[in-house]
C-alpha cells in the first residue's frame, strides 16, 4: 500500500491570541510542526500542542523561525550563519524540553516562513539549518521543501530528509513556492487542494502554476494551520487520499 505523511504547522497562537484550530487539525494530520516561541508560540502554547499531539498519536516536530513575532516569521532577516545555526538549535531544544516533560519526544524539524524560503535556494543558509538540527539531535528528520538546497544540505549533514510538498500553496516553475504577493499563491478551495495533491502523487512530481512538472520524491504534504481554511483542506485531502488507497502515517513510519 502507498503511504504518505500529512503534517501541519501548529502551536502558532501567542498568549491570549489564538491562531488556527490546533485541536481540529490534530485529528487529521499525523505529524505536527510546533512553533518554538520565535515567530509564534510561547511555553504554555507549546506544552499544550505537545499534549494534544501525544493524545492523538501525532508525531512531534519543531518549527523554528526568525525572531519575528510582529511579522509572524514571514519577513526575511539577514543574519550570520553561526547565529542562524544556533538559533535553530535553541528553538529545537526548547521544544525538546517541553516534549520530554510530557513524556514525548521531538522527531522532526521543519523551518518556518521566511527562513524556509531563504534556505530553499541559499546553500549556506540551508547548511546552517542542517547543522543546527544535527547539533540538537542527529536522529531528527529534516523536513525540507522538495527540490531545495535544504534537501542537499540535509543529506550532506547525514540527516534523514523528508521531501515536503504543500496542500495549499502553488508553485513557481523554479520549484519554489509561489510568492504570497500573487493572488493565486494560496489555495483555499478544497477541490483545488485535492486536485493538486492527487496530481503530485500520480505524477511523482511538483506541478507548477503554469503546468510544468518537476520530478521529485514526496514524503509529506503540509497544510498551513494558521490559515482559516487549513483544517477543512487537510480533512478533504486526507479523505481523498484514503479513498484512493493511500495510507496516512507519521513521519517516523516513513522509510528514508
Amino acid at each position: 500500500m502507498t503511504t504518505i505523511n500529512l503534517n501541519a504547522d501548529v502551536g502558532e497562537s501567542f498568549g491570549r491570541f489564538t491562531v488556527g484550530d490546533d485541536a481540529g487539525m490534530m485529528g487529521i494530520i499525523k505529524s505536527a510542526s510546533i512553533a518554538c516561541g520565535f515567530h509564534a508560540g510561547d511555553p504554555t502554547i507549546m506544552a499544550g500542542a505537545v499534549r494534544q499531539a501525544l493524545a492523538q498519536g501525532v508525531s512531534i516536530g519543531a518549527h523554528p523561525g526568525f525572531n519575528d513575532l510582529w511579522g509572524f516569521g514571514r519577513r526575511q532577516i539577514k543574519t550570520s550563519l553561526r547565529d542562524l545555526e544556533y538559533m535553530v538549535t535553541y528553538q529545537i531544544g526548547a521544544l525538546q524540553a517541553m516534549a520530554h516533560g510530557a513524556g514525548g519526544r521531538v522527531t522532526h524539524v521543519k523551518p518556518h516562513g521566511a527562513l524556509n524560503n531563504m534556505a530553499h535556494d541559499d546553500a549556506d543558509y540551508a547548511a546552517a539549518v542542517a547543522r543546527g538540527i544535527r547539533a540538537a539531535d542527529p536522529d531528527l528528520i529534516f523536513v525540507a521543501n522538495c527540490c531545495s538546497e535544504m534537501v542537499i544540505a540535509g543529506h550532506a549533514a547525514g540527516l534523514r530528509v523528508a521531501h515536503e510538498a504543500y496542500v495549499d500553496r502553488r508553485y513557481e516553475d523554479s520549484g519554489q513556492l509561489r510568492s504570497r504577493k500573487h493572488a493565486d499563491a494560496l489555495i483555499t478551495d478544497a477541490d483545488a487542494a485535492v486536485k493538486q495533491v492527487l496530481a503530485f502523487m500520480q505524477e511523482g512530481a511538483i506541478v507548477t502554476h503554469s503546468g510544468q512538472r518537476i520530478p521529485t520524491r514526496i514524503d509529506t504534504f503540509c497544510t498551513h494551520g494558521d490559515e482559516p481554511a487549513g483544517t477543512m483542506l487537510a480533512g478533504a485531502v486526507r479523505r481523498a487520499l484514503e479513498q484512493n488507497g493511500v495510507q496516512i502515517v507519521p513521519l517516523t513510519a516513513i522509510e528514508f
